[in-house]
């Protein structure tokens, strides 16, 4: 097996040939008018394959030396870095390292589209010019009008035209530049026109996969004739693609990455490599769509709150780009998935508990905070649960707060000094103290104060 790396331009190509080994075995500059000469070289190092760049002008070359090659292998020019950047750039010099990657099976392939797909984007990226210069002439038309204080919106329709430049007290010049992008304006739209009744005529030959396929994308909303012509087009074959982030990061709807080490930018711009066209379809959908679906517009609102109106219609066209890549694939229609809604719950009954202190019994009334307050708020008890409950004071002064003595606790307990002094004194011998209601002290002196025993923890002697 022989490896051919070419490196192609307009007017000449050049290629080397190695073996296995990568040993050169030839190396020629052909003309790119003289056709049979290129087949007769190729011929010679029959079986072999070849690999070019994915440039604007390789197809021509691809047909000529597909029935000749074992495998025409596309390489994606941007990943191919070590060419662009070398020091020493010639052609001879990109042909070779072509030739190397290919014989270590390392080229970084670009997709090769179909015949059919070719002649589909063809027609499809042909259309969005017309429609391009269409708009670019109707602009300029209400420019020169509203230098004059004369446009109006109406300005295409029966009312306006040619009768209403009449009119208008236009200067010679802008006079003559009208009407010729009024007939450039008429000429667009019959070739538009034209081009379509070809697009739907090139549908009708369509294989049935392909037309389910354009059947599944009319479903969802937002997406007519043109969007569907434009994804099918430019996806191209959709099955070589492995999740919805890959799709995305073909249309150059994802957002692009900076990392090293533990730092991580954020917030970045989409990358917008792929197709340009892909791109404004989707976002022109993305449009129609929030105006008028409930639940995209919804889904727009809520990004618009946190990254603007931009980035949030980027970001409804990368989601819808993700479900009409889940409807080809999974070959489900567009379907409106309504979620059910729990009513607010009522609040909880008033709970009383009754505590016993040696002041005298206290009642204390708690109220269920709601749902949404759960989190931040205490654990309400209930009868079943438990019987008596602390005192609760503010959660600033829990730390140097003294506990609340209950009826449960332990009958005997030594006297505890202060915290600072613990290390250096002398244990006490116990001693039975009368029974004291408990004191508060203030604030500025509870870490020190000791704990008073409670009602049960005192024995008499």
């Amino acid at each position: 097996m022989n490896f051919i790396g070419v490196d192609l331009h307009k007017k000449s190509i050049t290629v080397c040939v190695m073996d296995q080994n990568r040993k050169v075995l030839a190396r020629k500059t052909i003309n790119c008018k003289e056709t049979n000469e290129i087949v007769d070289f190729f011929r010679k190092y029959r079986p072999f394959k070849v690999v070019v760049e994915a440039t604007a002008s390789y197809p021509w070359f691809v047909e000529l030396v597909e029935p000749l090659a074992d495998e025409v292998i596309l390489a994606n020019p941007k990943k191919l870095r070590v060419i662009a950047e070398s020091t020493k750039k010639t052609d001879r010099l990109d042909a070779q390292i072509l030739t190397e990657f290919l014989v270590l099976d390392m080229i970084p392939r670009a997709y090769q589209p179909t015949p059919r797909q070719r002649e589909h984007r063809t027609l499809v990226r042909h259309r969005q010019f017309l429609q391009s210069r269409i708009t670019s002439v109707r602009s300029k038309i209400h420019h020169i009008l509203s230098n004059y204080n004369a446009d109006r919106k109406d300005l295409f329709s029966a009312q306006g035209g040619p009768a209403y430049f009449k009119e208008v007290p236009l200067s010679d010049a802008d006079r003559f530049v009208i009407k010729q992008l009024w007939v450039e304006w008429q000429e667009h739209l019959t070739q538009r026109d034209a081009l379509t009744k070809k697009i739907k005529a090139f549908i009708a030959k369509a294989p049935q996969r392909e037309k389910e396929d354009r059947a599944l994308l009319m479903t969802a909303p937002g997406v007519g004739f043109v969007t569907t012509e434009v994804v099918l087009s430019e996806l191209g074959g959709y099955e070589r693609f492995r999740n919805s982030k890959t799709v995305a990061a073909y249309a150059g709807l994802a957002p692009a990455v900076r990392q090293s080490g533990e730092k991580r930018s954020k917030d970045m711009r989409i990358t917008k490599e792929g197709s340009g066209l892909l791109r404004w379809a989707l976002v022109e959908s993305a449009w129609r769509l929030v105006r008028s679906s409930p639940k995209w517009a919804a889904r727009y609102a809520r990004l618009k709150e946190r990254k603007g109106k931009k980035r949030a219609i980027v970001a409804v066209a990368r989601k819808l780009l993700c479900v009409l890549y889940a409807m080809l694939r999974t070959r489900t229609p567009y379907k409106v998935v309504t979620t059910e809604t729990k009513a607010p719950q009522a609040p909880r009954k008033r709970l009383v508990v009754v505590r016993t202190s040696p002041a005298g019994p206290t009642t204390t009334t708690q109220t269920a905070t709601p749902r949404t307050a759960r989190k931040n708020s205490a654990k309400t008890t209930t009868t079943e649960q438990t019987t008596t409950t602390e005192t609760t004071q503010p959660r600033t002064a829990r730390k140097n707060s003294v506990k609340t003595p209950t009826t449960e606790q332990t009958t005997t307990t030594e006297t505890t000094k202060p915290r600072t002094a613990r290390k250096n004194s002398v244990k006490t011998p116990r001693v039975a103290l009368p029974p004291t209601t408990e004191s508060t002290t203030p604030k500025t002196t509870r870490r020190r104060s000791a704990k008073p025993p409670t009602l049960e923890q005192i024995t008499t002697v």
